[in-house]
């Protein structure tokens, strides 16, 4: 055992699962100092849907997982309650952005402020230099730039640094991805391997606190009357009220379902909060070049003078395309793409990449040509 690493105390996110539980695995076997935290950060009866089948992180059921490979592995865990915290940032954000007509990302929220936020400093009161988790990202440091260089995990197909761009500096200096150079298959062997309760256990692909992933449902819950204030406005196209929607918050970019049958197929291009009006058209009005991004995160670059080509993703499963990327007033950025991306909805992500090394992030606020 490397007697540095012994001196070194990681605390690992535990979710229940088998990647934070491999990758609490794969430090023990290092040799550091490990400890497990399991956050708790809603309750199932208070979010609703699917309360008599938890099976995502965060339920007593995860709990109990990440415990029981703590106690095979020989480590500590903590289970700690986050849940004021989660709904007064991640949940009140996925709400406040649904009501302003956009389609947010709360898995970047709670990256940011809970795990890479609540959490670092959690571990930090408990004595540990470092927290890991079991996502699929690589990090190094830049020794030219001075800077630490978050990148796709090796396993492209799996990979979630989409989901972590607007970690900050300070905190990937204190992180490790021990997945980062695994594919999720050798993985479930290595939990075999170590003879982990969860090795088999099916992952989830559900927002954590929608579980039923019905997020209709859950604004109606969460929000007093909001179907009865939202219901009936215009659905429009070409100029023209064309049907009635069920209510705006109801809608994203690119959504088919519940717009009326038309003489082509046609799709929600365009959401007004204020008019509560849906916009329709053909597939050919969901293509665009150009976005306009806020809340910028920058990341692998300190930041831009003039523009830089990259390669920019618009959302988790979408490969990363060809673009420009220049800095617009406010601290936006633009980015415009070589070819047109389908879809492109505010309150969603832009990442920018240069190759596998993400340079920065920012929340989609504007789409245009």
């Amino acid at each position: 055992m490397n007697a540095d690493k012994k001196e070194i105390t990681v605390a690992v996110g535990m979710s229940g699962g088998v990647d934070s539980s491999v990758a609490a695995a794969l430090l023990v076997k290092q040799g550091y100092n490990v400890i497990g935290i399991t956050m708790k950060t809603y309750d199932y009866m208070e979010v609703g849907g699917n309360i008599r089948n938890e099976g995502n992180c965060c339920d007593q059921s995860a709990v109990i997982d990440a415990h029981t490979v703590a106690d095979k592995l020989g480590f500590p865990h903590f289970v700690v309650n986050y849940r004021e915290e989660f709904n007064e940032v991640v949940i009140k954000n996925f709400i406040d952005e649904y009501m302003k007509g956009r389609t947010p990302n709360p898995c970047v929220v709670c990256n940011r402020e809970i795990k890479w936020g609540a959490l670092l400093k959690k571990a930090e009161e408990l004595g540990a230099q470092y927290i890991a988790t079991g996502h699929y990202a690589r990090i190094r440091y830049n020794e030219k730039s001075s800077r630490y260089i978050l990148s796709r995990g090796k396993y492209t197909e799996k990979d979630q640094s989409y989901a972590l761009w607007a970690v900050t500096q300070d905190s990937l200096s204190k992180t490790m991805f021990p997945l980062g150079e695994l594919t999720k298959p050798e993985v479930r062997v290595l939990a075999e391997q170590y003879g982990l309760i969860n090795a088999r256990k099916q992952e989830s692909f559900e927002i954590c606190f929608v579980p039923d992933d019905r997020y209709e449902r859950f604004l109606n819950e969460r929000i007093p009357n909001l179907r009865e204030r939202v219901s009936g406005g215009d659905i429009v196209q070409n100029g023209k009220v064309v049907g009635k929607h069920n209510g705006y918050p109801f809608y994203t970019i690119g959504q088919r379902r519940n717009i009326g049958a038309h003489k082509q197929k046609m799709y929600v291009t365009a959401i007004e909060s204020q008019t509560n009006t849906i916009r329709i058209g053909p597939d050919a009005e969901l293509h665009h070049r150009t976005l306009i991004a806020d809340q910028v995160n920058w990341s692998g670059i300190a930041g831009l003078e003039g523009s830089l080509r990259v390669q920019a993703k618009v959302r988790y499963k979408d490969e990363g395309t060809d673009a420009l990327v220049s800095l617009e007033e406010s601290r936006k950025i633009r980015v415009t793409f070589d070819q047109p991306k389908r879809a492109i909805t505010p309150g969603q992500s832009v990442v920018v990449y240069d190759g596998d090394d993400l340079l920065c992030g920012g929340v989609i606020e504007q789409v245009m040509d």
